[in-house]
């Protein structure tokens, strides 16, 4: 069964930076699109990044310029790079599988991490 398991969140003042991972179990890791969403508190789940051999990396317009999505197939891991951290950038990150090697259906979920952007 797949599984998918992020971490590398944490505290971090505004403008610094900080690297998510997630780590698939299970195989075929590298023909599927894998993407990063996020969720703050009293808002919806949106989506921050995809990355897939497809459609490339895409990225939401409110952190193009800022994040960077990368994948180590040989590791069964997917990155999120974030940098210049904002406030409005605290949310639960979510990772996600999508259930083909196009970004369009979410498949399976990781448990989320959570990134704190304070002073």
């Amino acid at each position: 069964q797949e599984q998918l398991v992020e971490s590398g969140g944490g505290l971090v003042q505004p403008g610094g930076s900080l690297r998510l991972s997630c780590a698939a179990s299970g195989r075929g890791f590298g023909i599927y699109a894998m993407g990063w969403y996020r969720q703050a508190p009293g808002k919806q789940r949106e989506l921050v990044a995809t990355i897939s051999i497809r459609t490339g990396r895409n990225y939401a317009d409110s952190v193009k310029g800022r994040f960077i999505i990368s994948r180590d197939n040989a590791k069964n891991t997917v990155y999120l790079q974030m940098n210049s951290l904002k406030p409005e950038d605290t949310a639960v990150y979510y990772c996600t599988r999508y259930s083909g090697s196009e970004p369009i259906t979410p498949g399976v979920w990781g448990q989320g991490t959570q990134v704190t952007v304070s002073s």
